[in-house]
């Protein structure tokens, strides 16, 4: 299953990453990281679950979503 939220479309995204020793001496730079939204299930009012982001659940989207 992707990593995609099917209510507000976040998706997975690249961020940059230094180390405490590149901040100190701009050395060893460490690299890129793929940052994954916080997926977890919810159960649509007619009984199937989904996969959705913690927030759009938080907000109860789940509970108007019509699959």
């Amino acid at each position: 299953m992707s990593n995609i939220c099917i209510a507000c479309d976040k998706k997975t995204s690249v961020g940059g990453r230094y180390s405490n020793r590149v901040r100190a001496t701009k050395f060893n730079p460490v690299g890129n990281i793929r940052r994954y939204p916080n997926m977890q299930w919810a159960t649509l009012p007619n009984g199937t679950r989904i996969k959705m982001c913690t927030r759009c659940k938080k907000a109860g989207k789940h509970l108007v979503f019509a699959n």
